[in-house]
């Protein structure tokens, strides 16, 4: 048919054999349609080597069509395959790192009947290991439930419950140490710790526990361990455990966090951050600070006057005056 193209038109052609215009061109690779696949594969091709072949068809079509390239889920997974472009896949899994067996504390599930919609409501916690050179290393980590952001981290060659206070310790300091926090583990005997304990009760943190021997309840970190190792530890040889730190160092603070779309939220967890503190209302100021003046006293530090009765006709109220409104009131105690 392409030989036929230089001898009769296309449409005539098309007609006689039985094909579609379209088919002939995009197999030929000389019509409009080819062209657009040849750059949009270009595009693919960036988007999949920047996140370090992390991301497959879906994610890679929501990063293009955010730039504003119009693709169908279909042409980006057949462009995909026909250029050999896989994801990468996770291994097999290893052992557990749940310690139930202890008789510490165990805390209510509270997070089963929370409707999480703020930062800092909700934050759950888990540990994990990691082979290196030097034996396992394991990293214990914090994630906003709210935000799917990693807010705090800590890596050590134990499991000691001081591995999951300065994870703890981390979160507090980077979110500005916010009050009554809920945070929900497994049963793990870290958490259960007297350690543990006393120090979530001096940041006001509210302790949750996942049910025995249900894994469902903590899943959005098994879900983020599991994304960690897929697209990132399992692909490296660590020697020590400063080798490990720095690669989870470069993975959660500077791509999971700040890059990586996630599938919840259709941004990065940063992003969507931003958007939160910008719907949020703006911070009160102090009634020392804005409250309007009265003399010399500010209002608010004295008894206020008794308000005058005066009676307007035609308004709803007979104390209300039509010249001045309550909202501004130097009588009153606070500004509307």
């Amino acid at each position: 048919m392409r030989r036929l193209s230089t001898e009769y038109p296309v449409r005539r052609i098309s007609q006689v054999l039985g094909i579609s215009r379209a088919g002939h061109y995009r197999d030929s690779d000389i019509g409009p349609r080819a062209k657009e696949n040849t750059m949009l594969l270009v595009e693919i091709r960036r988007v999949f080597d920047e996140h370090k072949q992390r991301y497959g068809r879906p994610r890679i079509r929501h990063q293009l069509r955010s730039q504003g390239l119009r693709c169908g889920k279909n042409r980006v997974a057949r462009l995909m395959r026909e250029a050999g472009l896989r994801a990468i896949t996770s291994r097999r899994k290893r052992p557990r790192t749940t310690d139930s067996a202890h008789g510490g504390p165990i805390a209510p599930n509270h997070l089963k009947s929370m409707d999480i919609t703020a930062p800092n409501q909700a934050w759950a916690m888990d540990i994990t290991y990691v082979d290196c050179g030097t034996g396992w290393v394991y990293l214990a980590a914090v994630l906003d439930l709210h935000l799917h952001k990693i807010v705090g981290w800590e890596l050590a060659d134990q499991m000691r419950s001081d591995l999951v206070e300065e994870a703890l310790r981390k979160a507090q300091k980077r979110q500005g140490y916010p009050p009554s926090v809920l945070i929900h583990s497994d049963r793990g005997s870290q958490y259960a710790s007297e350690a543990f304990i006393a120090l979530s009760s001096s940041f006001g943190c509210i302790r949750s526990m996942s049910a025995k021997g249900n894994c469902y309840d903590n899943a959005t970190m098994e879900s983020f361990f599991g994304v960690l190792k897929r697209e990132e530890l399992n692909h490296w040889s660590f020697p020590d455990l400063d080798a490990v730190r720095s690669q989870v160092f470069d993975y959660i603070e500077t791509y999971y966090n700040r890059k990586r779309i996630h599938s919840a939220l259709g941004m990065a967890p940063i992003d969507f951050e931003s958007l939160q503190q910008i719907k949020a209302p703006a911070a009160e100021f102090s009634e020392a600070s804005v409250a309007p003046k009265v003399g010399n006293q500010k209002a608010g530090a004295h008894t206020p006057r008794p308000r005058p009765m005066v009676a307007t006709p035609g308004y709803p109220s007979a104390s209300c005056s039509p010249a001045e409104l309550a909202s501004v009131s130097p009588d009153t105690q606070h500004i509307s």
